[in-house]
């Protein structure tokens, strides 16, 4: 065997253990687990270790709030922070947990001080109520004949409350992150000229994500279509997108063309 030989032999040997070496399944760093003990004993009543105010209800893994209208949310206790685990994760560094007394760290960096409620009339708090809804929860009908060049049309809408969950998510007096809960609409509009249906389509409020921005729209409520003019360009509505609870709405022009088409232009929020 030559020299030349034995060097291609021994380069075969370490291409093969680099082989298997690479082969070999990096050993991952396994996620810290759950603090199943802190999670249940910090299960009851908590309030505010100042205003003495009920500030939620742990049981089991989730969170009640006082408010009806604010959704249970599910949580963790991961090492030394609490994770809430709504449509987006919220994580409050603890700063002491025991039995009677739980304080954490809110959104503002600001410590909240709870201490465990001793009054069994508290529990009241927590009786569950139906979320409020910002629809009527009926359907409501409305029709109108209007007249543009000598023409008349008939435009017919209505209103369909949903069982379609719209999510609001704002940070309570605690600084913490919370949800409210109501119901969508779905708004059918039709334009008949005479006997001929010129238009029909139902409106959901993703219709109007071309001028209403994505990060707002979900949080909002199709609320209302009212007809307000008629035009060259078509018949004219308008289109109510409101957030619940809150002075913020956008109001959108829908036009429905004479073609049986339509379109939508954003007018000023309220």
């Amino acid at each position: 065997m030559t020299h030349k030989d034995v060097l291609h032999i021994f380069s075969a040997i370490i291409m093969g253990v680099a082989i298997l070496g690479c082969g070999k399944p990096s050993k991952q760093q396994e996620p810290p687990a759950e603090d199943l003990k802190a999670k249940a004993m910090l299960a009851g009543i908590w309030i505010d270790s100042d205003e003495e105010n009920v500030v939620f209800r742990i049981c089991g893994d989730t969170i009640y709030y006082p408010d009806s209208t604010t959704q249970p949310v599910k949580f963790k206790i991961v090492q030394d922070t609490m994770l809430l685990l709504g449509n987006t994760v919220s994580k409050y560094p603890i700063i002491h947990k025991s039995e009677h007394l739980f304080e954490f760290k809110n959104q503002d960096n600001d410590i909240v001080k709870l201490v465990r409620s001793e009054d069994p009339n508290d529990s009241l708090y927590f009786v569950r109520h139906r979320p409020v809804v910002l629809n009527q929860g009926r359907i409501i009908k409305n029709d109108t004949v209007v007249t543009f060049s000598d023409k008349k049309y008939h435009s017919y809408v209505q209103v369909n409350p949903t069982s379609y969950k719209v999510y609001r998510s704002y940070y309570n007096a605690e600084g913490m992150e919370i949800e409210n809960i109501y119901f969508d609409n779905i708004i059918h509009v039709s334009v008949f000229k005479g006997a001929a249906k010129l238009f029909s389509k139902d409106f959901r409020k993703n219709d109007f994500a071309k001028v209403v921005p994505s990060s707002l729209l979900k949080q909002c409520v199709l609320s209302d279509i009212k007809l307000v003019d008629v035009g060259v360009d078509g018949i004219h509505y308008v289109t109510q997108l409101a957030i619940p609870d809150s002075p913020s709405s956008f109001v959108v022009e829908l036009i429905v063309s004479y073609n049986g088409t339509f379109s939508t232009r954003r007018l000023d929020g309220v």
